[in-house]
């Protein structure tokens, strides 16, 4: 049942049914195999590498799979520590069956009446996930160059995080029956979807406000002010969560700008009323989530059946398994890898001096060792630390002799251990440890709790999991190329679409944005994880950095045009506005694929702030649209010559 539960993850029933049952087969084949070679030390090793390679091999299925992997590792943990002939292998399997039967029926029970309250938590944390970016995206205004620096770092892991909390909403809200309160629901998540692409476009132009003590004035007052307009987000988020009424107030930027220390005559004076006007949309925006929590539900843009198309799949086809089955694919190096690591990891335990516990081991490198050197890292260090806390906790329970209530540490430790695992590994690890002593304890009262022999255990398993990270590595160098083509190509087809005459907000662009934003997303993963490798084989982070940025730029210039034209398109002229949106797609269908040959330099740009109209936004909108125009285009130009150079310097490593 506890190997089972690792899939039983918050839910939708239909994704329940689908990944449990598969979690409860994994592990009766894994303990099945474990206790049938159990009397055979030596082919039981060979056993524990294969069980490794096939749980690995369900990572081609993605990260939906990631839990049910490491069911057969825990069940050939558990298996291996019932002592040897105290029940035959086909009892032993039958009790694992009946667990794991059991369990299945609780986590659909546990999902279908979980379901409401799971669904509403979901869209509260994509709330205070987007709420989250605008205080982050504040911080990046700091005067400070370090402290700005640093503040980008985690708007790059704040917008990677949303982007999971968003996702996870969609799979619960958008999968949601029709009623009127997955109509509000699915309305208030489309707007928060927008909402992250009018932030995102919230920072353009400020760069051209220059480092005086004008520029810093005006920045001092869009940063509080961005901060705010996320407070009332989070304020939003805590209202749906509670079910309780959330009082509506508009936050007033009329008057933002006024005593702003700029001379009549200062050029920068044309683009405030530009900047505080995003800002009031990026409020008003707020205002109409906020307004729908208590309101009667409106009817979603999209309809139930459109908005499947961004549920994210599930199922286990077979053709994606057959496609890892390559010496190129991360899964199959890494299920090799697991499958050496953990079979020499027995093999070491047979002939250490305290080998009452050689599974300990083949645990303490399966959960620290991952796909990659970054999150290995990760695991290890809190791995270490979460054991010798999880120690000190058994330390202080050994005094007690009450198997009740011992039984009753164990189920909670279960809990925690699962809780924690994507949040504060450290916290997992401690609570792992306090399962696994007290494991060992019911099935052996008489060899107590042996604490020494769990901390060498962990320690010596971090260090072979560090160690076997060099085997068949899979750096991110090796993916660098076609991760770039990807984000190209992803701008280049939302752009398509955004950039169209007849464009509406309908699935395709919604689509298109998503795939653009994934796609950034895994660029943004490349850097960070490639910051933990050697330095030899490193991605060159400041160019792909480029890449980032420049890609960033052009998704919020494409959402100014986008809003622009939806909002205020009756305003332009209609042939010279199809001139320019046909030049546009033009010049960025040429500027966003990458090329072979050496890297050409950046484009120069006059840019700057000659480059303002006279007019201001709401008085005349056609040179800005045509102004926005112009710069998308070369902010598409910089991201392909900067994904050029870091092609070109992956390859010269």
């Amino acid at each position: 049942a506890v190997c089972a539960s690792l899939a039983d993850v918050p839910n939708t029933p239909a994704r329940t049914r689908s990944r449990v049952p598969v979690a409860a087969a994994l592990s009766l084949g894994a303990a099945l195999t474990v206790a049938l070679l159990d009397p055979f030390p030596v082919a039981l090793g060979f056993g524990i590498a294969a069980i490794a390679f096939v749980a690995m091999m369900t990572m081609a299925w993605g990260p939906r799979a990631g839990a049910v992997s490491f069911a057969p590792i825990l069940s050939l943990v558990f298996t291996m520590a019932v002592p040897e002939s105290s029940v035959s292998p086909w009892e032993l399997a039958a009790w694992n069956a009946v667990g794991g039967a059991a369990y299945c029926v609780w986590s659909l029970v546990g999902s279908a009446v979980l379901q409401r309250r799971q669904r509403t938590l979901s869209l509260v944390m994509a709330m205070r996930a987007i709420a989250d970016l605008f205080r982050l995206r504040a911080a990046v205004l700091s005067p400070d160059p370090e402290a700005a620096a640093e503040s980008m770092k985690r708007w790059l892991a704040g917008g990677a995080a949303a982007a999971e909390r968003v996702e996870t909403a969609r799979d619960f809200v958008f999968a949601a029956s029709d009623s009127p309160a997955s109509r509000r629901n699915t309305s208030i998540l489309l707007r928060l979807i927008d909402l992250r692409d009018v932030l995102l476009a919230s920072r353009l132009d400020l760069d051209l406000l220059g480092d005086d003590d004008a520029g810093h004035a005006v920045l001092n007052q869009v940063a509080p002010a961005r901060a705010r307009i996320g407070g009332a987000l989070g304020g939003g988020a805590d209202a749906l969560r509670d079910g309780s009424v959330l009082v509506v107030t508009a936050l007033p930027f009329e008057r933002l700008f006024v005593d702003t220390p700029m001379a009549a005559d200062d050029p920068r004076i044309r683009l405030l009323p530009a900047v505080a006007g995003r800002l009031t949309n990026l409020n008003d925006d707020v205002l109409r989530i906020q307004s729908l929590l208590d309101a009667d539900p409106e009817t979603p843009v999209l309809s139930r059946t459109e908005l499947q198309s961004f549920v994210a799949p599930e199922g286990w086809p077979l053709g994606a398994l057959a496609d890892q089955f390559s010496g190129t694919s991360p899964v199959f190096r890494h299920a090799v890898r697991s499958a050496l690591a953990l079979g020499c990891a027995y093999f070491i335990a047979l002939a250490s001096p305290w080998a009452s516990h050689p599974h300990w081991l083949v645990l303490g490198v399966a959960v620290v060792l991952r796909g990659n050197l970054e999150q290995t890292l990760s695991r290890r260090n809190a791995r270490v630390l979460g054991t010798l806390a999880g120690c000190v906790v058994v330390m202080a329970l050994a005094s007690l002799h009450s198997p009740v209530l011992l039984g009753a540490v164990f189920l909670f430790a279960v809990g925690t251990a699962h809780a924690f695992v994507l949040q504060r590994y450290w916290l997992t690890a401690s609570a792992a440890t306090v399962m696994a002593l007290l494991q060992a304890h019911a099935v052996h009262p008489a060899g107590g709790f042996a604490i020494t022999e769990r901390v060498a255990d962990t320690v010596l398993g971090a260090a072979l999991a560090w160690a076997f990270s060099y085997v068949l590595p899979s750096w991110e160098r090796r993916n660098l190329p076609a991760a770039l083509a990807r984000t190209l190509k992803e701008l280049s087809g939302y752009a398509a679409l955004t950039l169209s005459e007849d464009a509406v907000d309908g699935i395709q662009p919604r689509l298109a944005r998503r795939r653009a934003y994934d796609a950034l997303n895994a660029l943004s993963g490349v850097v960070q994880r490639t910051g933990a490798e050697p330095e030899a084989v490193r991605v060159p982070v400041a160019d792909v950095a480029r890449v980032l940025d420049h890609g960033q730029r052009l998704m919020a210039h494409l959402s100014v045009v986008r809003m622009i034209l939806s909002r205020r398109g009756g305003e332009l002229d209609v042939a010279e506005t199809a001139r320019a949106l046909s030049e546009a797609r033009g010049a960025l269908a040429a500027s966003l694929a990458l090329q072979e040959g050496p890297p050409e330099p950046p484009p120069s740009y006059p840019g700057g702030l000659s480059m303002l109209p006279i007019e201001a936004p709401a008085d005349d909108v056609m040179p800005w649209l045509l102004g926005r125009l112009q710069v998308l285009a070369h902010d598409a130009r910089c991201a392909l010559a900067a994904g050029n150079e870091a092609v070109a310097k992956a390859r010269r490593r």
